[in-house]
Parts: C-alpha cells; structure tokens; sequence
C-alpha cells in the first residue's frame, strides 16, 4: 500500500507553528478522496473538516431543479467546512471531489477546541476565509459577465495552481455542471482551446500544454483571485512546520 501524502503538503497544516501542530496531528485522519465523492451534502450537519493534500475539492450550490454550479475550489492551499468557525454547523453548499487524491479530515470538535484558542489558528483560518469569500464573489461575476471559454480558462487555472501536474481527470459533463453551463458550450469552448494549441482533450482527461496563452486568454477573474490569495497567504511557510520553526529560532 502506498504511502499517503503528508499533513504538512496542506499548507494550512504547515503553516502551523510546532505547538498547534503536536495538538492536532494525532487526529489527523488520512483518507482517499476518490473522483466524485461527496464530502458533505447542502444543509447537512459538518462532523468534519478537511484538508486536502494532492486532490481538489470543488463547493457547489445546488438548486431545487438538480442543476448546479460551482462557486469555488479548494485544493492543498485550503480547508473545507469553514462554517464550523464562522458560526454555524452547516452550509448550504455541496462539496465534491473533482481530481482525485488525498487529504486529512480532523473532527469538528477538535478545530472548535483549537479556533477557540484564539491564537494562531484563528489568525490563519480567519485570513484563508477572506481569500476563499474573494474567490467565490469572482466566480459570480465570472458567471455572470465572461464567456464560456473565457471562464474555462480560469477553471483550468485554479486547479493547476493546487496540482502537482498539468493534466486533470475531467469529463465534459462534470465541468459543465462545475460551471452550471450546458455541455455544448464547454464542448465548444474546449475545441477551441485545443485548436489554440493551449489544451489537448481526450477522454475525460484534459492536458494543459500552454499555461502562458491560457493566462492571456482568460478574464481577469483568474488574477484577481490569485492577487489575493498571495496577498493574504504568501508569507504562510511551505513544508514541515518543525522545520520552518527551527529555522525562524535560529
């Protein structure tokens, strides 16, 4: 059996200074995150956070019809289930895994414990929540205002940005309803960017051969929540927080 990824490839998890991690990491839970499974379903009660470490987990909103769209995605920069923190035990969103991987899931009560501290935990939790909110207003206006192509461009680039590779496991289908546009459209859209040269589409898997023309072929959403996110989450460590620890002590 293979050996699951790290806590610490989550930057979350590794930005957490030596003490918050020894407190956390025994309830650490490692788990699969197959293509496609529900985390947590709209309105449910969170028993669980989670923090994914090579997979990507997509937040949509589902409507009565069944339709949907996706109104953020969190991958190893982030956690899912902010809700418990900011007040409440459930969330009107739908979380699905898009690319498969795997993560560490710590049960509620023990975040509470921790976020309730109101030490570094809450500092870093609190500044994630403000970049994922930038993320989910833009993907509105994104919806609202920008093509088709335009908003697969900036599908295609925030999940790069929380991949180790530039390939994605990805039907057609499921990103039509991941943009809550109909599958012709993205049907068009990706002939067009495979036509450009900057995608190569093959079923169900997609393969970013150009990162510089899809940049300059998207919207300005895309930059918008990059900005932020750097700004807010730049001078959060990578790698071991032991190790980030010893080398600011030194």
């Amino acid at each position: 059996m293979a050996t699951p990824p790290s806590p610490t490839q989550n930057h979350l998890l590794a930005a957490l200074p030596a003490a918050e991690f020894e407190r956390l990491s025994p309830h650490l839970e490692s788990i699969p995150m197959p293509l496609g499974e529900v985390l947590y379903e709209s309105g449910a009660q969170l028993r669980h956070v989670y923090f994914p470490t090579t997979s990507i987990v997509s937040l949509l909103y589902v409507l009565e019809d069944g339709a949907s769209a996706e109104i953020a995605v969190v991958g190893n920069e982030g956690i899912l289930g902010i809700s418990l923190f900011m007040g409440g035990d459930s969330t009107p969103s739908r979380a699905v895994v898009q690319s498969a991987g795997h993560g560490y899931r710590l049960k509620a009560e023990r975040l509470k414990q921790e976020f309730n501290r109101a030490g570094p935990v809450l500092r870093l939790l609190l500044r994630y929540t403000q970049a994922l909110i930038t993320q989910m207003t833009q993907t509105a206006v994104c919806n609202r205002h920008h093509s088709i192509e335009q908003q697969l461009c900036r599908w295609l680039l925030l999940s790069l940005d929380r991949l180790s590779s530039d390939s994605l496991t990805m039907t057609q289908e499921l990103i039509a309803n991941m943009l809550g546009v109909r599958r012709e459209g993205v049907t068009e859209a990706a002939g067009n960017l495979q036509r450009a040269g900057l995608i190569r589409y093959s079923r169900g898997r997609i393969e970013v051969l150009d990162r510089v023309g899809l940049e300059k072929a998207v919207c300005e959403c895309y930059a918008v929540v990059k900005k932020e996110y750097d700004r807010l989450l730049a001078d959060i460590p990578r790698g071991d927080p032991f190790h980030v620890l010893g080398q600011s002590g030194s």
